[in-house]
């Protein structure tokens, strides 16, 4: 049986001053898994973090986040997750211990319990020689960890993540970007990542979910996408050499081959799934082929972003 969603969106639909922001979002996110929410600036990304976790009330259409509405029941939604915003919203007064230690109070823990939580997290973030310094002159990543630690606190079920790695250097980038992919991996969180990096979010999401002015146009793992996409998935076969027409002719009578080019080191083939290029492997070995390397080319998520994005320009256009 299928689990249950833990977030669901059915029409979901906001607009401001006349202009629609989100234009009858469906989808659903489980429960374990990294949702990329891509789109240009614009988009409707931010608007859907923030009706999902009930900071915005849609102007019609419902949404679910672990069974509650967050328009009708945000408090109760906020909870149970926990939100980073491109900007990380911190109380430049106060240290980055002290915007922790309040942030955790204000959810209703007591000094020690609060005290051990921001501890914790200080020594996630490798933020505890800064723990007592004033957030005033930290660096956007300094800023950003801090804001990280802050939204995992109350350990969260959900994680709704806009623009993460905004401003950060490459170092800083990867830190972040390891830590949320190790959230879902490790410790089973749902994660919302709504970014226009598509480099880190393809390292680290199982689903992408593309916005185009507002709407939903494509959503699904990057090799679904691909595969509605592209005729086949192209493979790269090392035969120490040229293949001969025997093996190109056996090669392209196989169950599956959807094309076979010649090159000088062996064959390029197009292959409709993972499933028919082991069943070339397996031929090749049976009529004594030595095959010294086999790479197939996965689409990436940047790959099914663009070709996407260049469909959606063409349907404008046309």
């Amino acid at each position: 049986m299928t689990p249950e969603p833990i977030i669901t969106a059915s029409g979901l639909t906001r607009s401001f001053d006349g202009r629609i922001a989100l234009d009858g979002l469906n989808l659903e996110v489980q429960q374990g898994e990294v949702l990329a929410l891509l789109g240009p600036n614009g988009a409707g990304k931010t608007t859907t973090v923030r009706l999902l976790n009930g900071v915005l009330a849609p102007d019609s259409g419902r949404a679910t986040v672990l069974g509650l509405d967050p328009a009708t029941h945000g408090d109760d939604v906020r909870r149970r997750t926990g939100v980073l915003t491109e900007n990380a919203g911190l109380d430049d007064r106060l240290t980055a211990r002290e915007n922790l230690e309040y942030t955790a109070r204000m959810r209703g823990y007591s000094k020690t319990e609060a005290r051990d939580r921001v501890n914790v997290q200080l020594d996630r973030f490798g933020m505890h020689d800064q723990a007592d310094q004033r957030t005033v002159g930290f660096s956007t990543g300094q800023r950003k960890r801090v804001a990280l630690a802050r939204a995992l606190l109350h350990d969260p079920d959900i994680l709704f993540l806009d623009e993460p790695t905004s401003g950060l250097d490459p170092s800083a980038t990867r830190d972040v970007t390891d830590l949320i992919g190790s959230l879902a991996r490790e410790h089973g969180r749902t994660v919302v990542l709504a970014t226009h990096f598509l480099g880190e979010a393809g390292r680290i999401a199982d689903r992408m979910a593309v916005l185009d002015h507002g709407r939903l146009r494509a959503s699904g793992r990057p090799e679904e996408l691909a595969a509605e996409l592209w005729d086949g998935i192209p493979a790269d076969i090392d035969l120490g050499g040229p293949p001969t027409t025997r093996v190109v002719d056996l090669v392209q009578s196989l169950h599956g081959v959807l094309h076979t080019v010649p090159r000088a080191a062996g064959l390029t083939v197009g292959v409709r799934d993972r499933a028919t290029m082991a069943g070339v492997l397996r031929q090749l070995a049976a009529h004594n082929i030595d095959v010294f390397g086999a790479n197939l080319r996965r689409a990436s998520m940047e790959d099914v972003y663009f070709a996407l994005e260049e469909s959606f320009t063409t349907e404008s256009v046309s």
